[in-house]
């Protein structure tokens, strides 16, 4: 089960859309889906998270916790909405299209793609753009 919890003032217009495109992310990978949190929050939370639990003092766009049992996807993905918003502004695209390419890329992690190197980034930034082309709401 997919949820959406807000510790920031931003709020998901579609949920229901949402869920329904994460999940299908989730199918297309030959996985399940298990119990995903999603945590909308602001530079500062995540900052804290971030220090607390990687030691890394810098903002990020999102941190990913993997509970995941074997192909069975769970865990905890926090967003910093504030990073978000930046990040569509520098890449020039629509604040729409960064977030979902986030919200992919915490999932694609699940199903063990990986960014640390440039090859890794090249095949997970291919797989965000495969995911976000997967969205569809009704008219």
């Amino acid at each position: 089960m997919i949820s959406f919890n807000y510790e920031t003032d931003f709020e998901l217009t579609n949920e229901d859309a949402y869920s329904e495109w994460l999940s299908n992310v989730i199918i297309s990978e030959n996985k399940k889906e298990g119990d995903i949190n999603y945590i909308f929050c602001d530079d500062d939370y995540l900052h804290k998270i971030n220090m607390e639990y990687l030691q890394h003092d810098t903002l990020t766009d999102i941190i990913s916790f993997d509970y995941s049992v074997g192909n069975e996807l769970h865990g905890d993905i926090f967003v910093s909405i504030e990073r978000v918003r930046e990040n569509a502004l520098d890449f020039n695209v629509l604040f729409d299209n960064e977030l979902k390419r986030v919200l992919s890329h915490g999932l694609l992690h699940y199903c063990g793609y990986k960014d640390k190197s440039d090859e890794d980034t090249l095949v997970m930034r291919n797989k965000e753009e495969e995911k976000i082309k997967m969205f569809h709401v009704e008219q």
